[in-house]
């Protein structure tokens, strides 16, 4: 139980108000080392509690140092989305809600003005997304000289968005701390780990390994697609299996989302969709209306791949195979959370093999092959190219000889170099 980490019997409280029943492998792993005061560098899949392992301790540390005066914020906790940003603060209310602890968030996408409190009043923990944060830190309207522990949640997705510069100019203006926690559901790539050493002052290594029952329980296979037209049936089909719950279609750009939320709709598949240009409130009434089960299928961009939270996601559609095989476990950890079973499919082009490649060897696994009677594709698999070590099997220039044939190809190439060693 979560009384072993020392924590405030408030806090104890608040993990059961959260539903929490006991802690999990990352939570286990990393509240001691947290609460220890050291900089920690985790990794953990999706859905298995990241969250709770840096806002407990965080909460802790404010409740054993109490603020002696009126300020800024003595936590930050950063996050690459507003999606995530939102429910990272929702959850840090409810695990915090029985203390005195004060929580505000900022994010883009909102007026100005609905921040003011946050930037005038005293607040203990914010939650923020980088870009907004560091336009009130260049407006001198937000101080971070009183944060003491800086927390980077999803830290190697904002790399990939390109805030690697903005974060480090944050890290930079909270240069007092005392403490930093990096949590990410992969640590995949040097850049992350460079990332880190900038950030992070000799900090804890931890690679949670989910138990049985935390891993997520994903169903993954392909359906090989002729061309668009054919994926649009295929997907069409998919979505309307009784089994389809509730399911995320995601798609590489905002325009094929929503030429996707036309297409479904005039099949009588009513849906949602989210994209990165849509105003907050438009995409806070998406999100909602998907949670609600006015409609049970949102398409969406990979501004919806982190930080997505929808109970009892049935099934992830790939309508559009990912640029990166590290967003595609990113992407299909949008359903199977927590222990409950999941389906991802992905609708796989002849120009999407090498991606798939990629993806089955950042994962480790061969994707298996499935067909919809009637909407079987007409084109093989294509192969994909296999690197050859050069030590071993046959070169471009021996590939089709026949045994003889090297051998004598062998023979004449010894002769010539004889011949040539004899004239020098």
């Amino acid at each position: 139980m979560f009384n072993q980490f020392d924590l405030d019997d408030e806090l104890v409280a608040g993990t059961q108000n959260a539903g929490f029943k006991k802690p999990t492998s990352i939570q286990s792993l990393a509240l001691p080392e947290a609460m220890a005061g050291k900089d920690v560098l985790a990794s953990a899949p999706t859905g298995t509690g990241k969250t709770a392992a840096f806002v407990l301790p965080c909460a802790q540390h404010l409740l054993d140092y109490p603020r002696t005066k009126p300020g800024f914020p003595r936590v930050l906790v950063l996050a690459p989305t507003r999606e995530l940003a939102g429910q990272i603060f929702e959850q840090a209310k409810i695990l915090t809600e029985l203390t005195n602890i004060k929580i505000g968030l900022i994010t883009g996408g909102v007026n100005y003005g609905s921040h003011k409190e946050i930037l005038t009043k005293t607040t203990d923990m914010l939650i923020a997304t980088p870009g907004r944060l560091l336009e009130y830190i260049d407006n001198e309207q937000f101080d971070a000289r009183e944060i003491e522990i800086l927390v980077l949640d999803e830290a190697d997705r904002m790399l990939d968005m390109g805030f690697s510069e903005t974060i480090n100019r944050i890290a930079g203006e909270a240069r007092w701390r005392k403490q930093t926690l990096l949590f990410s559901a992969t640590l995949a790539g040097a850049g992350i780990i460079r990332f880190s050493k900038d950030i992070l002052n000799d900090p804890v290594y931890i690679e949670s390994d989910p138990s049985r029952k935390e891993k997520a329980k994903t169903h993954q296979w392909i359906h090989l697609a002729d061309d668009r037209e054919h994926k649009l049936k295929l997907l069409c089909a998919l979505l309307k299996q009784e089994d389809v719950k509730r399911a995320v279609v995601f798609a590489n750009k905002r325009e094929t989302v929503q030429s996707l939320a036309g297409v479904l709709q005039s099949e009588g598949l009513s849906n949602a969709w989210l994209e990165g240009e849509m105003p907050q409130d438009k995409r806070n009434n998406a999100v909602a209306r998907v949670k609600d089960g006015s409609v049970n299928i949102l398409i969406a961009t990979d501004i919806a791949a982190r930080g997505l939270d929808i109970d009892d996601v049935t099934h992830v559609i790939n309508f559009d195979m990912p640029r990166k095989a590290d967003i595609y476990v990113h992407r299909i950890g949008r359903t199977g959370r927590a222990g409950k079973k999941g389906t991802a499919v992905s609708l796989v082009e002849a120009h999407d093999m090498l991606s798939l490649g990629k993806i089955e060897r950042f994962i480790d696994e061969r994707l298996s092959r499935r067909v919809i009677e009637g909407l079987r594709p007409l084109h093989k698999e294509a192969r994909v190219p296999v690197k050859k070590n050069k030590t071993k099997g046959p070169t471009k220039k021996n590939a089709g000889l026949s045994k003889r044939q090297k051998i004598a190809k062998k023979a004449k190439k010894a002769k010539k170099a004889a011949k040539k060693a004899k004239k020098s």
